[in-house]
């Protein structure tokens, strides 16, 4: 059995107990209180500061959690409402498509998938749950690059590889289609990232009408498209799912 590493066991139970106090705590506070000695504590003190998850007063030198802590939860309840919020839309998507349904999300100059609906019908299939996505290429990841900044800039800087002889690699052409996407409000991408499969996707809102996550429908090339282009009712479709769970988020007609 492996063994636990102390040093981050340590770190928890600072956090720990920084999180459930309601005043911010002195070095001795912290070493006393976890039976530590203060090089250790102030090691471990200044190695969590560096990283934003603690921050320490100027004035009393004392110490509380840092806001990138703040962010990083903040993250996970928006992942975990987005999810509960697209449930019954991706359910209905897939039961009325007949194919996959994605909800993906950035992460790590990627998409993450975080939900994964299977096609409804009896055919071998894996769950896809924490799968990583290419920006460039798939229809998720054009989507999020299109709205939201901060994907755009990883998907720039990205080294854009070639799946297939259709996927878009160049700089300039990337962000034509960039444009396109949200001109119509949807992102395709037909054998751009895997031979025979077409997916499509559009991007979900929240509230504040901020672009975060995006639902996609992925299936086979002859089922999806028609003369090369997916079919308008998937489009319609998938659409209708986007602005459904963004409305359960609070953002109003789009």
């Amino acid at each position: 059995m492996a063994r636990n590493i102390q040093s981050l066991e340590r770190a928890a139970a600072m956090l720990r107990l920084l999180a459930g106090g309601e005043r911010r705590l002195g070095l001795s506070d912290i070493a006393s209180s976890l039976g530590l000695a203060k090089g250790t504590a102030h090691g471990i003190l200044r190695t969590l500061q560096h990283e934003g998850f603690v921050e320490q007063d100027e004035a009393s030198g004392r110490y509380q959690l840092g806001a990138e802590l703040l962010r990083l939860g903040t993250t996970y309840l928006d992942v975990h409402e987005l999810r509960a919020r697209a449930l019954v839309w991706t359910d209905d998507l897939a039961r009325s498509s007949g194919e996959s349904v994605y909800l993906g999300v950035l992460h790590q100059q990627g998409v993450l998938i975080v939900h994964h609906v299977f096609r409804p019908d009896d055919s071998r299939q894996v769950l896809e749950i924490g799968a990583m996505q290419p920006l460039h290429s798939t229809a998720l990841g054009k989507v999020l690059s299109a709205y939201d900044p901060v994907a755009h800039s990883e998907a720039l800087e990205a080294d854009r590889k070639a799946f297939t002889d259709r996927t878009v690699c160049d700089l300039e052409s990337f962000e034509r289609l960039l444009d396109a996407t949200r001109a119509r409000g949807y992102a395709a991408d037909v054998e751009e990232t895997w031979e025979g499969v077409a997916s499509l996707a559009a991007p979900i809102h929240d509230r504040r009408r901020m672009p975060v996550g995006a639902v996609g429908i992925t299936g086979a090339v002859e089922r999806l498209c028609q003369d090369g282009e997916v079919r308008p009712d998937v489009i319609a479709a998938v659409r209708d799912c986007a602005r459904a769970v963004s409305r359960d988020l609070g953002a109003g007609r789009f």
